[in-house]
Formats: C-alpha cells, structure tokens, sequence
C-alpha cells in the first residue's frame, strides 16, 4: 500500500483528478447502496440535479488525491477570507475551526499549518485513527507536519484540544461527523434528525475560543485549491444543544453554497456507533 501512494504521489494534480473523477462515477453506477444513500441524502437537502452531479465526481477525486497531498510536491493554494484567521490570532482566544465534508478538509489545515502554524500558531486536527496498528502509525505520521498536529477520538485526544485552545492555539474538526454513542445529540440537520457531535459547542463554551468556518475549494483541472474562510456570523447559545444546533445550521448554509462539493455519499443520519 505504500508503495502505491508513493507512486501515486508523484503524479500531477490534475492526472490524479481526471482518475478521481472516473472513479467516482464508477462507485455511484456500480454501487446501489452507495447510490441510494447518496441520492437520499440529495433529496433530503432539496438539491437539484444540477447542483449534485458535480459532487460525484468530486467524491472520487477527494479519494485518490490524498497520497499527494500526504506524501509528494506541495499544492497550490489560494485563500478568502484570510484576515478572519489574522484577527482572531491577534486576538489570542484559541479558534475553533469548523469544516464539513466539503472540498478538500485535507488541504485546510495543511494550508493553515503552511500559513501560520510554523510561526507560533499550531493546529491540531481531530481525527479517527484507523482500527489498524500499522495504519494508524502510517497514517497519523503523513499527516503531521510543521505547525500541524492530530488528535485522536479519545478522552485523551479532547483532553489535547482543549489545551491547545487554553494556550491560545487552533483546533480543527469535522462537526458533521458521526461521534459514538454518548458524545452528541439528535439534532436537525437539512430537517432530518442526525446523531450530531456537541463536542465542538463544547470546546468553543468552554474555553472562549472564537469559531470559524472554514473548506477547501477543489479548483477544476488539477489547479490546486482556494481555502475559504469565515465566521460564524453570531455568538454561540449558552448551551451545548442550542449552541450544536447553530453550528448545524451553519453547515447547512455552507453546503448549500457548494452543493457539487459535498459528500453526499457519507452516512450522517446513520445510528452512532457504540465506543465499547
């Protein structure tokens, strides 16, 4: 498997997003389930057909283009929005990044670490180590970097973040992502009840850290990605429920813009799985 990244990684952007493409197409056709989930979780957010069709092929391309950006040449980045990151740093709270499955959420934080977290404003990302041990070690090894750290889906792992935001750092996590039993609550999300995690709600109301929005635009043929940022656009509820609520319907609003770079294959309205 290595092997086969490292190949991979050499590869040209725009090759690995042309295959990407194909395969996408190629999982949606020759998969039923795969379809089904995916054209329900359409209809449920009232998206038409032009704004899905792109987010097929884009489902592919997220897959095959992470060997490059694990292991080979840096990509091109763009930004929007940049002045959010420089003023909540100058500010000093800690920030709570939010960013669904939308784009590239590979290319954020690396883009993030590249900007600013060599210069005394690290960021550590969320993430579900694979069940795997020789995976888990390979995987958690290619995606740190300078000024960019992980932290695993464990008491240990939140314990992580909400130090880094006590020390005034960055934190990243995927709100849209299914946590295990016991960590979040049902909630709407596009008008059906979802498992929701409260651990971002939690993580800004606990410490005082500002939240931004954040994904990472895929650019068509190959041409890097544009980092999108911006800010929440309210104060939080003083709960964890009301307060995960608002950040549902901020992903909402999120997607809704860029419907043709969701994953729309994910399964959020799945029941959570049980951490025994």
């Amino acid at each position: 498997m290595t092997l086969v990244f490292k190949l991979l990684s050499l590869l040209p952007l725009w090759l690995l997003h042309s295959f990407g493409w194909l395969l996408g197409w190629i999982a949606f056709l020759s998969s039923g389930v795969y379809r089904r989930r995916f054209m329900d979780n359409v209809r449920q957010a009232g998206i038409d057909g032009s704004g899905w069709h792109a987010a097929v092929g884009e489902a592919g391309k997220m897959a095959i283009e992470l060997p490059r950006l694990w292991k080979g040449r840096p990509v091109d980045v763009q930004w929007q929005g940049m002045e959010h990151v420089e003023q909540a740093i100058a500010r000093g709270h800690g920030i709570v990044f939010l960013t669904p499955h939308l784009g590239c959420f590979e290319v954020t934080a690396q883009a993030y670490a590249a900007k600013f977290g060599q210069s005394g404003h690290p960021m550590t990302v969320l993430f579900r180590p694979p069940r795997q041990a020789w995976l888990r070690e390979w995987v958690v090894a290619s995606r740190a970097r300078p000024g960019l750290m992980t932290a695993p889906t464990t008491l240990a792992g939140v314990k992580q973040l909400i130090k880094a935001l006590k020390q005034g750092q960055s934190v990243g996590l995927l709100p849209d992502q299914v946590p295990p039993v016991g960590q979040g609550v049902w909630l709407p999300f596009f008008g059906r009840d979802a498992y929701t995690m409260t651990l971002s709600a939690r993580l800004a109301l606990q410490t005082g850290a500002e939240v931004l929005v954040a994904w990472g635009e895929r650019l068509s043929w190959g041409r890097g990605y544009k980092v999108h940022v911006s800010s929440l656009g309210l104060a939080l509820p003083p709960t964890v429920e009301a307060a995960s609520l608002e950040i549902n319907r901020a992903m909402e609003a999120l997607v809704r813009q860029s419907p043709g770079q969701y994953l729309w294959g994910y399964a959020r309205y799945k029941a959570p799985r049980d951490v025994a």
